[in-house]
């Protein structure tokens, strides 16, 4: 009996998983909301809002949501739901038994529904699968670490709100020994913004081949989004490029939060003015900018999935949020923690609503790590 009743438990915690009691909270609360929302979204919000108009709203979206040949058989088990509140004999041949419809009723819907539903979950594991490859290949376009720099050091992240992401950042050397640093934020979520995201990354890299000049390279990138995708493909981005050796940034800040510099004494200055996002206007232009990362100052680079963040009282997380962790300086690893871990804290079990993504550029302070590193150029070469 004690490995029997063992074994039961074992399957119950194999078949629960991690299943905790926040879970099944959310499930009727947050999700449900969300699938109403959802399913009724296409729907004429001037409908009557009373329980049994938002019964026919959930049925009519459900329906639709589905083929045409599921729509019949869902419909259908609807109908031997219905049938089976009712309770009656039937006599399908003289000399048979008679069947009592109640129970015949309800397991024809209980059998017609766990077929829909096994249909639908084939359709949703082959659409995972393919979003695993698509995920698996953005994750192959993103910087798994920065390049050796002399003299700097780095911190990033990227955390998608969906299966696929719309942010965007990258750090490519040069061939003249200078290095770009680049953040950006497609516009919309999950796929749609993945697709953009990469036609991004593929232009900017054909551009910065050919002349690695802000106002060039942001010029061919925005007359590329403008003739891909209509007026809603567009993308935020912060383009600049690095002299290693002298700290000097050129940049241009287009549409994109304005990445926070931190000076060796502590005070935070912004880079950027407001501008368009990339994508909207063909003929637009944006001016180059230029700044100076001194020994021991830090440059925060981050998407608007950080301060846009809200938690379910409604706080959100703000932009002066980011200005106080920041403040504290480190080493880019320390203040790239700080804010991770605070922005966790403050999502709680929340999930993120948008995607967010962090790189942290540190110029070191001891010009003896220097001598250990190959340079900016060195690297270039190599690569050549």
């Amino acid at each position: 009996m004690g490995k029997r009743a063992h074994k039961t438990r074992q399957i119950l915690r194999d078949y629960a998983g991690d299943l905790q009691s926040q879970d099944l909270t959310r499930l009727f609360s947050r999700d449900a909301a969300q699938a109403y929302s959802v399913l009724t979204r296409d729907q004429d919000p001037t409908l009557k809002h009373g329980a049994l108009a938002r019964i026919k709203r959930l049925f009519l979206g459900m329906s639709f949501h589905l083929g045409p040949a599921r729509r019949v058989l869902f419909c259908t088990t609807m109908i031997f739901t219905f049938l089976g509140l009712f309770e009656w004999t039937i006599n399908l041949l003289p000399g048979f038994p008679s069947i009592d419809s109640q129970p015949t009723f309800h397991l024809l819907a209980i059998l017609g529904l766990a077929f829909l539903l096994a249909l639908e979950l084939v359709d949703r594991v082959k659409i995972r699968d393919e979003l695993e490859i698509a995920r698996q290949l953005q994750r192959e376009i993103l910087p798994h670490e920065a390049p050796p720099t002399p003299g700097y050091a780095f911190a990033h992240s990227y955390t998608t709100a969906q299966a696929i992401g719309g942010d965007y950042y990258d750090f490519i050397p040069t061939s003249d020994g200078r290095l770009v640093l680049i953040a950006g934020d497609a516009s919309g979520h999950g796929i749609a913004a993945g697709l953009l995201m990469v036609i991004a990354s593929s232009t900017l890299k054909l551009a910065i081949d050919g002349d690695p000049e802000p106002s060039k390279v942001v010029g061919l990138l925005n007359r590329a989004l403008c003739g891909t995708g209509g007026s809603r493909a567009f993308m935020t981005l912060f383009y600049g490029l690095l002299e290693p050796t002298t700290g000097h940034l050129d940049y241009i800040c287009a549409g994109h939060p304005f990445p926070l510099l931190r000076r060796t004494g502590g005070r935070i200055e912004e880079l950027g003015t407001g501008s368009l996002p990339l994508g909207l206007r063909p003929q637009e232009s944006w001016a180059t900018e230029s700044a100076r990362l001194n020994r021991g100052d830090m440059l925060l680079l981050y998407s608007d999935g950080f301060p846009e963040s809200v938690r379910s009282s409604g706080e959100s997380f703000g932009f002066e949020r980011l200005r106080t962790l920041m403040a504290p300086g480190g080493s880019p690893s320390e203040i790239h923690r700080r804010i991770v871990d605070d922005h966790s804290r403050f999502l709680g079990d929340e999930d993120p609503l948008d995607d967010v993504s962090l790189v942290v550029v540190g110029h070191r302070p001891e010009a003896a790590t220097e001598e250990a590193l190959p340079t900016v150029r060195e690297v270039a070469r190599q690569a050549s």
